[in-house]
């Protein structure tokens, strides 16, 4: 049997995402960000074509780097306006049972103890259903607006993220044990006190002496995605990614990082094929090349070039503005994604300012591929052989009918294929993607905080600050 094929949908709580301009296309609905119905309604659509889940992607901040202002994203819509990625949830596992949902949110905005609920929260209102894409973030108007004056620098925000990750297991795999929770209504007795631990974290970054605030979910640890793609991005989620996003433009520049991330992975200790790694795309098809063809070029008289370079000057931290279009792209060191400069100026083609704008005008940094079901399906089939990827991230030119397209065409395609799942597996969103238990696993480095031993030698530890005389 064909190894099968995993797919996401990559989106966004806002309008166009990253394909700038064709909000304005007759078709395209993401101007509804804002409505429940338009999100539930696109996640039947995905668990119709058993994607493993919606990706949505967040940005706290705003892109002002291209021609030293944010003019262009405010005119064009390129990520502002953008609404809170977690609150979308709850609505999706409502409208759903399979589904998975995957959410934004920075290391660097919200301190790990209120993050940890809010995830834990959603986990249980998804019954095991969420994921956490963590992110550094990478915009310093985001940095600013927070009262941080700046973003720290690139590696040591990775830096930070390893502590905030240490906190978060403490509070959601050891704070609480197994069994603490049991809701004897007859002994009144819901939760057994003993059960239940100070952490005792005092690190760099972060101090949280106390006790977490929830009781278990589901997953405990809802599953973890990262998209970091930088050195120092590979060896964190080498560490701690469950499964791994990365936007690579050309298959070369993907057969390398899958390969170098599976061996960082296998050096970490882990399973190199139980982090799934996907890959972006933006997949524009129909019943026929001439008509896929045909598609692809109305697109393409809907896309904003300023809106495109917005997202590119954004992203790398370069001003592509202060360019002539004919320029060619250089590496230049900034404080933003590195991965994104490394790829372009450091890939095995040459790009100039106006390839740049023209590549990134529809799905972002990944490749958009066009053409016949079968066309598209050979050509996934063949990025999967050929650089040992996983998946499909997939990134929309105008929603939902992109999604519907695949649903749709592809889905059925690689299916016939015996390449593509047919149905889900029962459980949690960590059951269905590796078919093991709803935590992580003995293997994952959250498995040695869930040491009841060692919180409970460390809160004998701990002396009281005031003694009350009895």
């Amino acid at each position: 049997m064909a190894r099968h094929i995993r797919f996401n949908a990559f989106d966004m709580n806002c309008v166009g995402h990253q394909s700038p301009g064709l909000w304005a296309h007759p078709r395209d609905k993401s101007a509804k960000y804002k409505d429940l119905d338009y999100w539930q309604d696109l996640a039947r659509t995905l668990e119709r074509g058993v994607f493993d889940g919606i990706f949505i992607a967040d940005v706290v901040g705003y892109y002002d780097v291209y021609k030293g202002s944010n003019y262009h994203a405010i005119h064009q819509a390129a990520q502002i306006p953008v609404n809170d990625p977690l609150q979308l949830a709850a609505p999706i596992a409502l409208a759903t049972q399979h589904l998975g949902i995957g959410i934004t949110a920075s290391t660097s905005f919200e301190h790990p103890y209120t993050f940890a609920r809010r995830l834990a929260t959603a986990d249980h209102h998804t019954k095991g259903r969420v994921g956490w894409n963590i992110v550094t973030s990478y915009l310093e108007s985001g940095a600013k607006n927070v009262g941080q004056g700046g973003l720290r620098q690139h590696d040591n925000r990775y830096e930070v993220a390893a502590e905030y990750l240490e906190v978060l297991y403490k509070l959601l795999e050891g704070s609480w044990e197994e069994g603490a929770v049991v809701r004897d209504s007859e002994n009144r007795i819901f939760t057994h006190p003993e059960k239940v631990h100070e952490i005792g974290h005092k690190g760099k970054y972060f101090e949280v002496p106390g006790y977490g605030l929830t009781e278990p979910s589901p997953q405990r640890t809802p599953v973890l995605y990262q998209a970091g793609a930088s050195g120092p991005g590979k060896a964190f989620a080498a560490g701690h990614a469950e499964c791994i996003f990365v936007a690579a433009p050309t298959k070369a520049v993907l057969k390398a990082y899958v390969a170098d991330i599976r061996q960082r992975i296998a050096a970490a200790g882990r399973d190199p094929k139980k982090v799934y790694i996907y890959t972006l795309v933006t997949i524009i098809t129909d019943e026929t090349e001439e008509k896929a063809q045909k598609k692809f070029e109305d697109y393409l008289s809907y896309v904003s070039y300023d809106g495109s370079l917005t997202f590119m000057s954004g992203w790398s931290g370069i001003d592509f503005g202060q360019y002539a279009p004919t320029d060619v792209v250089e590496r230049i060191e900034t404080n933003a994604i590195h991965s994104f400069v490394e790829h372009i100026a450091g890939g095995d083609k040459s790009w100039t300012i106006d390839e740049l704008a023209q590549f990134g005008g529809i799905g972002g940094m990944g490749p958009v591929f066009v053409g016949s079901p079968e066309r598209i399906a050979d050509i996934l089939q063949e990025w999967v052989a050929d650089t040992d990827v996983d998946g499909f991230n997939i990134a929309y030119a105008v929603t939902p009918d992109s999604f519907e397209d695949v649903v749709g065409h592809i889905v059925p395609e690689l299916q016939k294929r015996g390449a593509y799942p047919t149905a889900y597996k029962p459980g949690t969103l960590r059951e269905k993607l590796f078919g093991e238990g709803p935590y992580l696993p003995k293997s994952h480095p959250a498995e040695g905080y869930r040491d009841i031993e060692a919180f409970k030698r460390r809160e004998a530890e701990v002396v009281p600050a005031v003694k009350i005389a009895g």
